[in-house]
């Protein structure tokens, strides 16, 4: 939101690091869906675990950036600024469990997500 309200305000957001720190991000739509497969599964084995929800794939914050300046069609430059202290600089969630006892698929891509949610927050307005 903080990226989304820069770009809207034409602003510069600040980038905590130089950027390539990533995250495996997802949209909400894959979260639902992962709990609706999750209430109405048939699988005894897949009942009343705990899974990771995500995309199985790691953007980093230059590339998630990116997505949501061509979405705003935008050229304004983030401003890089210092490092959190203590933030990890990689993570990807493990999402074969989910897939193996609830089949689950992600439905909405990262960058379909970041543009779905951009075109959310400036309609909001």
């Amino acid at each position: 939101p903080l990226f989304i309200q820069s770009l809207l305000d034409n602003k510069q957001p600040i980038i905590n690091g130089d950027g390539t720190n990533s995250r495996d991000f997802t949209y909400v739509a894959n979260a639902v869906k992962a709990n609706i497969l999750a209430l109405f599964t048939q699988n005894t084995e897949g009942v009343n675990q705990i899974y990771n929800v995500a995309c199985g794939e790691r953007t980093t914050l230059n590339e998630l950036y990116k997505a949501l300046q061509e979405a705003a069609q935008s050229d304004v430059e983030p401003i890089y600024g210092p490092s959190r202290r203590g933030d990890i600089p990689h993570s990807l969630a493990d999402i074969s469990k989910i897939k193996a006892q609830l089949h689950y698929e992600e439905k909405i891509k990262v960058e379909e997500g970041l543009k779905l949610t951009f075109e959310y927050y400036k309609n909001k307005i």
